[in-house]
């Protein structure tokens, strides 16, 4: 038992070693999260049939990848990452009767957006192990559809799946702005983000339909690694 806590205590004291920012060191840190995803003036729409104007909500998805970082000085770092992550936009549930007493329910309506991006970011730690950063962002869209869910009188259910990779732009460029913070001890860090994207994800956009971009909140959890 005693071998055994001398072994845990020297890979604590080992793990917090590694974890100190120190100037000329690299690190790699593997993380997984989520990510609630809209885009940017994405319309309202109306489905005639129920004579309903149907808002839009948040779309959740996962983001899975790896950053690598080089700590310059004490208080500045950057870093460069590549990840896989769900995005897109969603639009809230509905459900009507026709005229004809026939119910209806509309589920599940979305644009998923996959993306592989490469975000590479200046790290200022304001104290031990809080930083604030802000850095550019360059995705290469791996998939596009719109999916929905009609479902008639509970019985019938038709799901739509269509592939739009077509209609979008193959390439995103996006602002990454947020806040990351190591637990105490153990280099395990939070990492907090706000994606804004800069290009259209539609292309040959037309003029009524500018400014569909890609507005991320990303959230996820990683473990550090020195090099």
């Amino acid at each position: 038992m005693k071998k055994l806590m001398m072994i845990a205590a020297m890979m604590v004291a080992t793990l917090s070693a590694n974890a100190q920012f120190e100037p000329g060191t690299f690190s790699i840190q593997p993380k997984v999260g989520i990510n609630l995803a809209k885009v940017s003036n994405m319309p309202k729409f109306t489905d005639t049939d129920a004579n309903k104007t149907v808002d839009r909500t948040l779309l959740g998805g996962a983001v899975i990848g790896a950053e690598a970082e080089y700590q310059i000085a004490k208080p500045f770092s950057v870093a460069a990452g590549l990840n896989f992550s769900m995005q897109g936009c969603q639009w809230e549930d509905y459900d009507y009767t026709d005229a004809a007493g026939i119910k209806y329910e509309e589920k599940d309506n979305k644009i998923e957006l996959n993306y592989l991006n490469i975000p590479v970011v200046a790290n200022f730690y304001l104290f031990k192990g809080f930083a604030v950063k802000a850095g550019v962002q360059m995705g290469f869209l791996l998939s596009a559809k719109t999916k929905g869910t009609e479902i008639i009188d509970k019985k019938s259910t038709t799901n739509v799946d269509v592939d739009v990779k077509d209609y979008c732009n193959k390439v995103d460029f996006s602002i990454p702005v947020g806040v990351s913070y190591q637990v105490p001890t153990i280099p395990i860090y939070i990492d907090a983000r706000a994606i804004f994207g800069l290009k259209d994800i539609i292309k040959d956009v037309p003029s009524d339909a500018k400014n569909f971009k890609n507005q991320v909140f990303q959230l996820t959890v990683g473990y550090k690694f020195k090099l």
